[in-house]
């Protein structure tokens, strides 16, 4: 057994950062300024997109996306309930409601089938906005969130053609899928708007901290002026060297900025974030071909049109099968001392999405048999082939053959 605790998703910072940080603390400029300029510049060139803003998370890139495409208390967003907690958060805080539909088997992600089929059963189109209008509610369907879940893209040619033929904006959650590619297009550079996280989990880390891709020069500066105060010029324009300038408060923004400490990570977590893929594929295959006589489920195949960013490596745990619960093998493995994660406990199944929305168990059973025994396992660049080798003998230990 190990000696120390693995930690799940530990992140891998090197010495470039630590210095780039250690400058920027005596620089005497910590919040937003030329470092996160630069950081937006080098995100929107690996993206391809036109525009790129920095925020203080992928909590606050959805919150903002949602306002500047006009989502508010009249509207409807459709999402996944396999995702976190902040998905539907930055809906709800829009005033709209988070409307759930199951998910893919396989992919894990939302099923384009039942968003279609939901769609066809609740809504009326309204003949002069051609909006889908709730038959109960009354409230407009207003867009799509798909969530590019543990970094596998989503279905995204069925998703744009439902919202092509409903008029509706697709706000892209891409947290865990800054390297994910789709049909040779880049995430980032396919729905109206993506979200991205460098939480200190994600495969680029800033520690906290979030990013918007958009080719929309109206969105782009809408997010922009919102993500701090709501004001014309931020302090990096208003204090630098070119003197004061004024400003306008124009929106009743939010504190949503990033700053230039946590940017100094990410332009050189950025420069390896090919090299960081690399090291998790190795590592993802080594699982793969480790655990394939065990009675456990592993990531469905990744098909060829698509690249999977691989930041999170779920396995799923049947009692029936495995003869341990996934609870159980979680405490066991965490005795062996290896660190695991649990993504995502379904939403709907939280008393406050059941509260509020009356959603219930039983609604979603995709999301629900995923959720009740997912288990995500250590998957970093920082973890060395000792570590991999310790995560593989401790899983083994647990699962039967098959």
């Amino acid at each position: 057994m190990r000696k120390d605790f693995l930690t799940f998703g530990a992140p891998l910072i090197e010495e470039e950062e630590i210095k780039e940080v250690t400058a920027t603390l005596r620089s005497g400029w910590l919040s937003t300024g030329s470092k996160v300029h630069r950081f937006e510049d080098m995100f929107k060139e690996y993206i391809g997109a036109r525009f790129a803003m920095a925020l203080n998370s992928c909590t606050a890139g959805l919150h903002l996306s949602m306002i500047a495409a006009g989502i508010g208390i009249e509207d409807e967003v459709i999402t996944t309930p396999m995702t976190f907690c902040a998905t539907a958060n930055a809906i709800i805080h829009t005033g709209a409601r988070p409307i759930f539909v199951d998910i893919d088997f396989d992919s894990m992600n939302i099923s384009p089938i039942e968003v279609r089929k939901y769609i066809k059963s609740v809504y009326d189109v309204d003949k002069k906005t051609g909006k889908p209008v709730n038959k109960n509610t009354r409230k407009r369907l207003k867009a799509i969130v798909p969530v590019h879940f543990a970094g596998r893209p989503c279905d995204m040619d069925k998703i744009l053609e439902i919202a092509k033929e409903y008029n509706l904006y697709v706000i892209e959650d891409a947290a865990h899928c800054v390297e994910g590619v789709y049909k040779r297009r880049k995430i980032g550079n396919i729905g109206d708007l993506t979200c991205f996280s460098f939480y200190a989990t994600k495969n680029i880390v800033t520690g906290e901290g979030g990013m918007v891709t958009t080719n929309n020069k109206d969105f782009a500066e809408k997010i922009k002026i919102y993500g701090l105060h709501g004001m014309t010029k931020g302090a990096w324009h208003r204090y630098s060297d070119q003197g004061y300038i004024k400003y306008n408060v124009v929106y009743p923004g939010f504190k949503y900025n990033m700053m230039d400490m946590q940017a100094s990570l990410g332009i050189h977590q950025l420069t390896r974030v090919d090299k960081y893929l690399k090291r998790r594929e190795e590592i993802w295959n080594r699982y793969d071909a480790a655990f394939r006589d065990l009675s456990i489920a592993t990531p469905s195949p990744i098909g060829n049109d698509i690249v999977h960013a691989r930041h999170l490596y779920t396995i799923l745990i049947d009692e029936d099968k495995a003869g341990i619960s996934r609870d159980e093998f979680q405490k066991r493995l965490y005795k062996l001392k290896i660190g695991t994660g649990m993504h995502f406990i379904s939403l709907h199944l939280h008393p406050f999405y059941q509260r509020a929305f009356g959603y219930k168990k039983g609604d979603f059973p995709n999301a629900e048999y995923i959720s009740d025994r997912t288990l995500s396992l250590p998957l970093s660049a920082k973890l060395t082939d000792s570590d991999v080798d310790d995560v593989i003998e401790a899983v083994r230990q647990l699962a039967n053959q098959k």
